[in-house]
């Protein structure tokens, strides 16, 4: 087997350098065997563009547009080579995690490398599954491109061509145009790597669905490894979600075509948690495999959120975003808009076409308003957003609670100081028109720009509660469209220290992710990143107890006493039991929220919740 596979590269290798010689495209030509997986890794070979340069840098990305997390994509990539036309080696030199330098560039033809998919790897700083990838061999392949292929430095902008031997019955779902397709064989074609890495692949047995909305084609594919959930069940629930955003947006969509891959696993994510990426013509999701009556509001919930990603960042997106730089990524100002306000559509959206009661609606703003009261809330918004990859990196989950909240708070006051002639939808509708796909605006610009089409009040919402400190009085906002908020009195609970965990999905055991955001319980104990919890005082902790047993040790334990973790730790290769010690400290939380509609709203009030959510 090991001489057929070796026989089969070289036979690849010796195409495309003749096919090179005869014809140097200025392009990228990528083959990757997915019949033949090796320790449980891909080989990819890829014919390069040429290069007039004595050394050039092929690079990984550090991180990916969406994710805003470093995931440094080129630690997966292992045995990486540099050949030239005649099938020689040349010198190559490791920059970085995700970088090599290539000597003798002139006569680069061929770089070729072994890819190890995330979704099980080893590693520490685990990546979000709809952000990885996964090889299972004969079953399903998770082809997150940026984990996959990579770039010569300033060749971003030229067509990427993906070649992909196949198992028979396989299908590879993606937005990307398909130049060939056989039983065996399929060719992909990118214009640029920015649409190559915008554009995910899964490889699987077929099970695809298809509808129209308007003019736009939906197309679905699942991987349910137990043949759990079908693509014609999500189909006729995400439909719904489709037509409703196509009213919402005023009758069209952005779009010609959009695709929901959907991967779901029986096992348990690394990550511990489960969700979907956006990309402009589709969205990668990650989901458990249980009763698909019981996936439906969640499928409905996320396609919602990531499908009105069409409208940002696609259609209004920051010049950060529009000349996204992937070896050295730089941070918008403006998360509010992208995560903020398509989480908030994506509710508002299901209560304005009846999809969800306004009583059910009434109940996501209230999870909002908690989830946001577990995040420092002086924190200026767009202070988070720039420090999202570092400094607020533990904070950056409030975009999708407060976040979702400024989108709410905004969208009141649009329409209240427009007497109901407009709202947030309408402005970015209009801000779409303005910009669109290829024109990005200047970061600093927006706020003024928004203004213009709004009201005098809106700079000062923004001075306030976006680019300032200052925390959103929910209960004012919400009192004006008839919603009366009860705060919640403040309570003491002890900490675990603000430490982030995952499960490792072999030995259900919880591994410490990262350390940033530790609290002073957290940084006395001593919590290092792959730290693997193994007991809390005498208890030892599994997947199967940990929510009772940690809810219980935060009501129920006692502040000043000794706490004893005890943790797997490696040390100089070897993994060795630590016992982490600290005295018990408690945090102050917030309980008993209430919300309810006003039993006697005055006729402002009636009018301006009409106006919002189109309901009497």
């Amino acid at each position: 087997m090991k001489k057929i596979q070796l026989a089969a590269f070289l036979f690849i290798l010796a195409s495309v350098a003749v096919k090179a010689q005869e014809n140097k495209d200025l392009k990228y030509q990528a083959y990757v065997d997915l019949t033949s997986v090796s320790d449980d890794m891909l080989k990819v070979v890829i014919d390069v563009p040429p290069v007039d340069s004595d050394k050039i840098i092929f690079r990984f990305p550090k991180m990916v547009p969406g994710t805003y997390s470093i995931y440094d994509f080129g630690r997966f990539i292992s045995d990486f080579q540099a050949l030239d036309f005649d099938g020689m080696p040349l010198r190559v030199e490791i920059i970085d995690e995700n970088s090599w330098q290539i000597h003798d560039a002139q006569a680069l033809n061929i770089i070729s490398y072994k890819v190890e998919d995330t979704y099980d790897t080893q590693k520490s700083n685990v990546v979000f599954e709809p952000a990885g990838s996964n090889i299972e061999a004969n079953k399903n392949f998770v082809l997150n491109n940026h984990a996959f292929f990579g770039y010569l430095d300033g060749l971003t902008n030229i067509p990427y061509e993906l070649t992909f031997t196949k198992p028979i019955g396989f299908y590879g779902a993606s937005t990307l145009e398909k130049k060939y397709q056989s039983q065996q064989k399929d060719t992909f074609i990118a214009p640029s790597y920015f649409d190559l890495v915008d554009s995910p692949i899964m490889y699987s047995i077929a099970d695809t669905a298809s509808f129209t909305v308007a003019t736009t084609k939906i197309n679905i594919a699942v991987y349910s490894p137990n043949k759990v959930l079908k693509a014609d069940f999500v189909s006729a629930n995400v439909k719904e979600i489709i037509e409703a955003s196509r009213v919402y947006l005023g009758g069209t969509l952005p779009v010609d075509r959009y695709d929901f891959i959907i991967y779901l696993t029986d096992n348990y994510t690394l990550s511990g948690a489960m969700g979907a990426l956006e990309h402009s013509y589709s969205s990668m999701y990650v989901l458990p495999e249980f009763n698909p009556l019981a996936l439906v509001q969640t499928i409905k919930d996320i396609s919602a959120h990531e499908f009105l990603h069409i409208i940002t960042p696609l259609n209004i997106h920051s010049e950060q975003i529009s000349n996204f730089d992937f070896a050295n990524p730089k941070m918008s100002r403006h998360l509010w808009l992208y995560e903020g306000v398509t989480e908030y559509f994506s509710t508002h959206i299901q209560v304005r076409q009846a999809l969800i009661s306004k009583d059910a609606y009434l109940k996501v703003i209230l999870e909002k308003i908690k989830g946001a009261d577990r995040y420092i809330d002086n924190l200026a918004f767009t202070e988070l957003s720039l420090g999202a990859l570092d400094q607020y990196k533990s904070q950056y989950a409030n975009v999708y609670e407060k976040g979702a909240l400024i989108g709410l708070s905004l969208d009141l006051l649009i329409t209240e100081k427009s007497n109901g002639k407009y709202s947030l939808q309408k402005l970015l509708a209009d801000l779409s028109k303005k910009y669109g796909k290829d024109t990005p605006f200047k970061d600093e610009d927006l706020f003024s720009e928004i203004v213009t089409l709004t009201d005098p009040s809106v700079a000062i919402f923004f001075e306030n509660h976006v680019a300032g400190s200052t925390p959103i009085p929910y209960q004012d906002v919400l009192f004006k469209a008839g919603i009366q908020l009860e705060l919640p009195s403040k309570e003491r609970e002890l900490t675990l220290g603000n430490v982030n965990f995952s499960v490792d999905a072999e030995t259900q055991r919880f591994v410490v992710t990262n350390t940033v955001g530790l609290n002073s319980f957290g940084r006395k104990l001593g919590y290092q990143a792959g730290d693997i919890l193994l007991k809390l005082n005498k208890q030892e902790i599994t997947f199967k107890n940990y929510l009772a047993f940690f809810e219980d040790f935060k009501k129920n334990g006692r502040e000043g006493e000794r706490v004893r973790f005890t943790v797997l730790r490696e040390k100089k290769g070897k993994q060795k039991k630590v016992v982490l010690k600290a005295i018990a400290e408690s945090v102050e939380i917030s309980a008993n929220y209430k919300i309810s509609w006003i039993q006697n709203p005055t006729s402002d009030q009636l009018k301006l919740k009409k106006n919002w959510l189109g309901l009497p």
